[in-house]
C-alpha cells in the first residue's frame, strides 16, 4: 500500500526521570512471585494480576477504583508487569495469576493449552478483549529525519526502536503493522517479509518488552521508534518531547485479558473482570491511551482509513507460523542474520508489588 498517507503528528511529553523507574513501570521481562494468598481478617482476599508491561499506570488507578466500588472494598492485589510472552510463560511455569492481562492473543492461547485458562475465555461480546490500539511511528521532536511513512524507516541510515518479537508481543504488533501495509494485507508475502529484512537492517537494539524500548528511546538511542499508539500517549504525558505519526494504513491492536481456572478466588476476580468493562473503567483505560472496547466509554482517537486486523492476515495460528516461528520462519531467518536470540525462556520479574 504505497498510495498516499494521511499521518498524523501530535507532541508528546515524557519525563526521562519517570520513564527509567523500573519499579513504576516494569519495562522487563518479569516472573514474579505473588505473596500473600489471601484470606485475611474481614473477609479479605488477595488477588495476583500478571500483565504485560505497559497498563501498570492504568492498571493501579483501575485497582483503586475497583477498591472504592462495594465488590472490590475487601479486594487486595499483588501486581507483576513484563513482556507479554515472558508473562505468559512464567505463569506456564507456576507463577500464580489470578487476572491474566496480556498484549495479544496468543499468550491467552498457551495457556489455555495449559488448562490454567478457560477454552470459552473470548466467548463475550468483546471476544475476550479489554482494550484496543494501533501502531504508530515516534521520532524526536520535531522529526528531524522526516520519518513518515513505512518506507521512511527501511532508509539507509535510520536507526529504529523496536523489541525482540520473541519475547515481545508488542513486537510482534510493530511488525505486522508494517509487514501488513507492505504485502497488500498478507497477499505478496514476498514484499512483506523483503520489508522485514530491510526494516530489522536498521534496528540497533532490541528490547524485551515494548517499554523497555521505549525507555531506551526516550535515553537517546535512535532516530524513531514502533510503538503502540498508547505508548505515544504515554509519553505526552509524562515529559519527554518527541512526535508521533499514525499512517492511514496500520494494525489495530487488539488486547486480551482472563481469569485462571486455578485462581483461588474466581469470584472475586471475575467481579474485577467485570468492573474493567464498565464506562467508568474504561474511561481510566482511554485516559491511559488505549482505545476501549465498551462504545462511548471515553476518548478521541483517529481512525486510519487503511486499518486492518490480525484476521486480515489470516489470523494468529497463520502468521505466528509464518512469520514467528521461533525455528523455521520469517522473523527467524532475519535474527539469525543478525545474531539475535529467538529463544524466549523467562527470566526474573523487573516490576512486581
Amino acid at each position: 500500500m504505497d498510495g498516499p498517507v494521511k499521518l498524523r503528528t501530535r507532541m508528546l511529553a515524557v519525563s526521562t526521570a519517570f520513564l527509567v523507574t523500573g519499579t513504576v513501570l516494569g519495562g522487563c521481562a518479569g516472573t514474579a512471585n505473588s505473596s500473600n494468598d489471601g484470606g485475611g481478617g474481614g473477609g479479605e482476599v488477595t488477588l495476583a494480576l500478571v500483565a504485560y508491561s505497559t497498563p501498570q499506570a492504568a492498571y493501579e488507578q483501575l485497582i483503586a477504583a475497583f477498591q472504592k466500588t462495594d465488590a472490590g472494598k475487601k479486594i487486595k492485589f499483588t501486581q507483576s508487569y513484563g513482556a507479554s510472552g515472558d508473562q505468559s510463560r512464567a505463569v506456564a511455569s507456576g507463577l500464580k495469576a489470578d487476572i491474566v492481562a496480556f498484549s495479544l492473543e496468543p499468550d491467552i492461547t498457551r495457556l489455555v493449552t495449559a488448562k490454567l485458562v478457560d477454552a470459552s475465555w473470548n466467548s463475550d461480546q468483546y471476544k475476550g478483549m479489554i482494550t484496543d490500539s494501533v501502531a504508530v511511528i515516534g521520532t524526536r521532536k520535531g522529526n528531524p529525519k522526516n520519518l513518515k511513512t513505512w518506507d521512511d524507516l527501511a532508509k539507509p541510515g535510520v536507526q529504529v526502536l523496536t523489541p525482540n518479537p520473541f519475547t515481545s508481543g508488542g513486537a510482534k504488533w510493530n511488525i505486522l503493522a508494517g509487514y501488513g501495509a507492505k504485502s497488500q494485507k498478507g497477499t505478496d508475502k514476498a514484499a512483506g517479509a523483503a520489508y522485514l529484512d530491510a526494516l530489522f537492517k536498521n534496528v540497533p537494539v532490541q528490547d524485551n518488552s515494548g517499554r523497555a524500548s521505549l525507555q531506551t528511546f526516550t535515553s537517546g538511542k535512535g532516530d524513531a521508534f514502533i510503538s503502540y499508539e498508547n505508548e505515544a500517549l504515554f509519553a505526552q504525558k509524562n515529559g519527554q518531547a518527541v512526535d508521533y505519526t499514525v499512517p492511514d494504513d496500520t494494525i489495530l491492536i487488539e488486547n486480551p485479558i482472563a481469569v485462571t481456572t486455578n485462581s483461588a478466588h474466581p469470584a472475586e476476580a471475575k467481579a474485577f473482570l467485570d468492573f474493567l468493562h464498565t464506562p467508568a473503567a474504561q474511561k481510566i483505560y482511554a485516559d491511559n491511551g488505549y482505545r476501549p472496547v465498551v462504545k462511548d466509554a471515553g476518548g478521541s482517537f483517529p481512525h486510519p482509513s487503511g486499518l486492518f486486523t490480525v484476521g486480515d492476515l489470516g489470523g494468529w495460528s497463520k502468521v505466528n507460523k509464518e512469520l514467528f516461528d521461533p525455528a523455521q520462519s520469517v522473523m527467524a531467518s532475519i535474527e539469525q542474520k543478525l545474531g539475535i536470540s529467538t529463544s524466549a525462556a523467562p527470566s526474573p520479574a523487573a516490576s512486581k508489588k
